[in-house]
């Protein structure tokens, strides 16, 4: 005979109800996020240095920024701390004087593809208008087995989500809040432990295996690692706050608002206005590229209308 209670709709309809309206509103949200934010980048202020006291730089600099609010200059006080804005990806390119004639644009690809291309084409067209010679030197590549700067987005979103889901797991095996500081101290562990094996397994595969960061596979772990343990880390605090309602707050900030907010393959200055700040504490991991320098030549000139 079986003994099993019945069960009751009174007793699964609501919580169940809410359940998948709740999914329902992160998955509608999920789409409206990455849709509205990606489906049609808007550049405005992309940053571009400009050394003070290069009088030819920074006349075709402003005559750029007069016609167009795409490009932002920044100033630097030489052309070491320029070069230094550039490596640091405070600027996705230098526009100088070259000591031959004519002006020297150099880029970073590795910072942000699609800004770098456009900082490019408005150069090169303005220069082309002009009559100027313009040398196009690309001083930071990305790798030649990533060349659209996609491996380091998708890296991110691999272990932040890792971490996510070991913190989840966690939450419904042992319970969202821990009773006691060792417990605690037994979740913190777990889930550092787990942070550090994604890390070096994200590294292996984008390292040996894929071949797209094999001489920074260190650099790649420890960062890799940091990510997923933050990310687990943020999760858990929430959930032992606010129970499973903090497994919904969590997909929200670190899925739905964490990965397009973070400009993903676009730079922030191509993100709608609501989203152009968040990469700031929703920074994706970015594994630092090395490759031979590239450069490239127009005979044009950067000039305003």
């Amino acid at each position: 005979m079986d003994d099993e209670p019945e069960l009751r709709t009174r007793d699964w309809l609501p919580r169940t109800a809410a359940l998948i309206l709740g999914t329902l509103a992160l998955a509608s949200a999920f789409i409206a996020a990455y849709v509205g934010a990606l489906h049609k980048p808007d550049p405005r202020d992309v940053p571009v240095a400009v050394v003070a006291g290069d009088q030819q730089a920074q006349a075709v600099m402003s005559a750029v920024r007069a016609r167009t609010d795409v490009i932002k200059p920044v100033g630097y006080d030489s052309r070491g701390a320029a070069e230094d804005g550039l490596n640091d990806r405070s600027v996705y390119a230098v526009l100088s004087s070259a000591p031959e004639g004519g002006l020297t644009l150099a880029t970073a690809s590795a910072g942000a593809p699609a800004a770098t291309e456009l900082v490019t084409e408005v150069f090169t067209e303005a220069a082309r208008q002009a009559g100027v010679p313009l040398q196009v030197t690309d001083d930071v590549p990305v790798s030649a087995d990533d060349p659209r700067g996609l491996v380091p987005f998708y890296l991110a979103v691999g272990v932040v989500l890792g971490g996510y889901l070991a913190s989840t797991a966690l939450g419904i095996s042992l319970g969202t809040s821990p009773r006691d500081l060792r417990r605690a101290g037994l979740r913190i562990a777990t889930l550092a432990v787990h942070a550090i094996l994604l890390g070096v397994i994200g590294a292996i595969l984008v390292g040996p295996v894929l071949g797209v960061f094999s001489d920074r596979v260190a650099t790649v772990a420890v960062v890799g690692a940091l990510a997923a343990f933050a990310a687990g880390m943020v999760a858990a605090a929430v959930q032992g706050w606010l129970g499973l309602l903090g497994t919904g707050i969590v997909i929200l900030l670190l899925v739905v608002l964490g990965n397009p907010g973070s400009g993903g393959i676009y730079a922030p200055e191509f993100l709608p206005p609501f989203l152009r700040g968040m990469h700031r504490w929703n920074v994706p991991v970015w594994p630092p590229t090395c490759s031979n320098r590239r450069s490239t030549s127009t005979g044009a000139a950067v000039g305003g209308r």
